[in-house]
């Protein structure tokens, strides 16, 4: 095409500064001596990408029993939603208390956060049961959260808003995320439900059943529910997720040919979905406090790279580094959600796992698309807007460093 030489140039022009012997003029691929218009594009890039209600997921499962008058919640979290919410509550400075204790406090916390509404009116529960983890073993507390209803209830809705209160870093909410399985007597249990603080779980109970001890015959899964809602998930794990926002946009903003951009997020592909596969098998697990450090980091190191080895940006030594800390990312959108799907059926999983991996893939697209096709019509106009791009390539990418690193220090603070 006639604007291929262009192109070409442009991807083997390295991005960096060379003042010409001759007449000591600038060539294309500078920065202009103003820099307020491409300093401008980068700050506005980055509160783009930050300002985004971003937030770490602490991830757990709800087994819902409705039987007569009573609904019973069994709610399995794990240790890191307790003790964040102990660290974080107002006052709670004391250091040395049991575990046993911390779980009782927060079971008062999921009380006062878990709402149930019968017919749109609050039901209020009450705590009957707390389990500490045991050591060894799977360190998730139970907790039994009983609601009594009122006659003849038609529909339940079921919310909750756990951890909304408390910032991990500035724009950085935390929340919790439960897998809900519910079961009425005389009717298939109903898995793989997703409860967010966006998403509540409408439950319709058309009939009531009059005890708890009757057998509940089969499971029910209602495939385009289950799918529909972990795409979605994904999307906004995605969308609401300014760690991995700032990688891949890090990465785009080098590339220069569409090739680039598929061989670059065809690598962070890859990596990100063999670790959330190995996860599904349990053969790789990572704790939270080395995983969400390393991808603050992988930020970090890709933003950086931009700015001081522009040369290393593109070619194998990114895709490298994109496939690297991609296996972190990927342990990262895993997280607890394969220990919130424990007791979930095989289908189930297999299902959940496609349908939030489609959607992580789905919320970079919406993310990769725009970037890449404004920098690439900048590119193509002309001189001006060339130098305009790569002025948003140097200094998007270094704002990108900075809330990297405000992401860093964030994440050794609180694990």
């Amino acid at each position: 095409s006639a604007d291929q030489p262009l192109a070409d140039a442009a991807a083997r022009r390295p991005y960096q500064c060379r003042r010409r012997a001759a007449d000591g003029d600038r060539p294309a691929a500078c920065p202009p001596r103003n820099l307020k218009i491409a300093l401008a594009g980068g700050i506005a890039l980055l509160v783009a990408v930050v300002t985004t209600e971003a937030h770490p997921v602490a991830q757990g499962s709800m087994n819902v029993r409705i039987a007569g008058p009573e609904v019973r919640l069994t709610v399995r979290v794990s240790m890191e939603e307790v003790l964040v919410q102990n660290a974080l509550f107002a006052g709670a400075n004391e250091t040395g208390v049991a575990p046993a204790e911390l779980c009782r406090r927060h079971g008062d916390y999921l009380a006062q956060h878990v709402h149930l509404f019968a017919d749109g009116a609050p039901v209020p529960g009450r705590v009957t049961a707390v389990t500490p983890p045991v050591v060894p073993g799977p360190q998730r507390a139970t907790y039994e959260l009983t609601y009594d209803l009122p006659a003849k209830t038609a529909q339940l809705r079921l919310e909750e808003n756990v951890l909304n209160e408390y910032t991990y870093a500035p724009g950085n909410r935390w929340e919790a995320t439960y897998v809900v399985r519910v079961a009425q007597e005389n009717r298939p249990a109903i898995e793989g439900l997703l409860l967010t603080s966006g998403q509540p779980v409408i439950i319709n109970c058309a009939v009531m059943p009059t005890s708890l001890g009757g057998a509940v015959s089969g499971t029910s899964l209602n495939k385009w529910r289950l799918f529909r809602d972990y795409v979605r998930h994904g999307i906004l794990h995605i969308l609401t997720g300014y760690d991995h926002l700032l990688f891949i946009s890090a990465l785009v903003l080098a590339v220069v040919t569409f090739w680039d951009l598929v061989k670059v997020i065809s690598a962070f592909t890859l990596a990100h979905s063999i670790t959330l596969t190995l996860s599904v098998l349990d053969v790789v697990r990572l704790p939270g406090r080395v995983v969400e450090p390393m991808i603050a980091a992988s930020i970090v190191f890709v933003a950086l790279q931009n700015v001081f080895w522009p040369q290393r940006s593109r070619g194998a030594a990114r895709l490298g580094v994109a496939f690297f800390f991609g296996l972190f990312h990927g342990l990262g959108f895993a997280g607890g959600l394969l220990s919130a799907m424990e007791g979930m059926t095989g289908l189930a999983i297999g299902l959940a796992i496609v349908a939030f991996s489609l959607g992580v893939e789905i919320g970079h697209q919406v993310v990769v698309l725009p970037v890449f096709g404004a920098l690439r019509i900048l590119r193509r106009q002309g001189r001006e807007t060339t130098r305009l791009a790569d002025g948003v390539f140097r200094y998007g990418s270094g704002a990108i460093a900075v809330a990297g690193v405000v992401y860093f220090v964030a994440a050794l603070r609180i694990r």
